[in-house]
């Protein structure tokens, strides 16, 4: 493949976490450079399947280098599509860096690069004006949209609940413009659990099998917002299509984005997680392992477990028609690379083919695989929210 540059423009009409985004949604190979006149030296990130894998700015390398680019504020960028050659230095995910990056600059350990602000100019230091639970929550955007599968178009305005938590229905969005709240109610009031922005979808696979299906949050516009009712026979027919393990693998995913929702909301009360590792369990995969197993279970349960091997947390369990292990075509933030498995004795598992798994979600339409990566990466953006929430408990 030739080097050919496919996207370009400026911070300040595109953020670099909007660039990080749009990158990882078309899976994107190549160089994204950064420049900037108040930067000495231009910033290099590489990735690979749209992850940052190496960066370098100046002397810095890495996820460092990472970071500190999140501090331009003014600058030009040009992506280059080529094939990419250097090794892997970043292991973090695209939407982990993101979030991260973002609260390192709340917390004023990202020096920002740029002209200064009014505010800035005229005293020292800011007044933090957001709740905690917004804090640097940056809003996921998907891949771009096909609008023949879009049967009509719905606009709501600022504040509207769209869907409300414990509702029923069995509609699929896709948002065309402007960006939705997804939240869940607590005694304290109501937990943002994430923001979606234009490309993403609202609803779950488990729709497609039940003509009643609960919605377990809330979703409410924020700003006037335009929503494309998606044709939910054509997804629910190439559903039907696809083999039984896929059909597993994406139930498994409303399944974890459900009960990860569950322990956000957990940690921001303080309270102990709904299910705790029982005594007696084994570590099964090991956090940070570059297995590439991936496992159905059975029978019993399985443990994911955040955090450092001393320390750690339950991030949630799963059950029978489960699946664990390293996911194919997505990252969501959880095992191999990002959390611990453990289980007791009576877990009971089968091995899936990873490369059967991925053979057939490259013929999928590009409108279902959009809904997949728009789900993994709502799991992974709340994953991060929990371990924010567990840090400061």
């Amino acid at each position: 493949m030739s080097a050919k540059s496919v996207l370009a423009g400026t911070l300040e009409f595109i953020p670099l976490a909007d660039i990080f985004q749009i990158l990882g949604g078309n899976n994107a190979d190549g160089r994204l450079r950064l420049t900037s006149q108040y930067a000495p030296n231009p910033g290099i990130v590489y990735f690979q399947k749209g992850d940052p894998v190496n960066a370098k700015v100046g002397s810095l390398s890495g996820l460092e280098a990472v970071y500190s680019l999140f501090g331009w504020t003014e600058g030009k960028f040009e992506f280059v599509e080529e094939p990419v050659k250097v090794g892997r230095a970043i292991k973090h995910s695209r939407m982990q860096i993101v979030l991260d990056a973002l609260r390192l600059m709340d917390d004023g350990k990202i020096e920002k690069l740029g002209p200064p602000s009014l505010d800035e100019a005229l005293v020292e230091g800011t007044a933090k004006s957001v709740g905690e639970q917004k804090k640097a929550m940056p809003i996921i955007k998907g891949p771009l949209v096909d609008y023949v599968l879009v049967i009509s178009e719905d606009t709501f305005p600022d504040g509207h609940q769209i869907v409300k938590e414990g509702g029923y229905g069995r509609w699929i969005w896709v948002v065309l413009e402007g960006e939705v709240r997804v939240s869940r109610e607590t005694p304290e009031g109501p937990l943002t659990l994430a923001r979606l922005g234009e490309g993403c979808f609202v609803g779950a696979f488990t729709s497609l099998l039940h003509d009643r299906f609960l919605r377990s949050a809330s979703v409410t516009a924020v700003g006037n917002v335009t929503l494309g009712v998606l044709d939910a026979d054509f997804l629910t027919q190439e559903f039907a299509t696809l083999s039984p393990d896929f059909k597993m693998l994406l139930l498994s995913l409303d399944n974890r984005l459900k009960k990860v929702n569950d322990a956000a909301v957990d940690f921001f009360l303080k309270k102990p997680p709904a299910d705790q590792v029982p005594k007696g369990a084994k570590l099964i995969i090991k956090r940070g392992s570059s297995k590439e197993d991936l496992f159905a279970i059975t029978g019993g349960k399985a443990y994911v477990v955040g955090g450092a091997s001393k320390g750690g947390f339950t991030l949630l369990a799963l059950e029978e028609e489960d699946l664990f292990g390293r996911l194919p075509f997505m990252d969501i933030g959880h095992e191999p690379r990002f959390a611990s498995v453990m289980a007791t004795d009576d877990l009971k598992v089968k091995g899936v083919d990873t490369e059967a798994l991925q053979e057939e979600y490259e013929r999928l339409s590009g409108t279902f695989r959009n809904f997949i990566y728009s789900v993994g990466t709502s799991i992974s953006m709340t994953t991060s929210l929990v371990f924010h929430l567990q840090a400061r408990k």
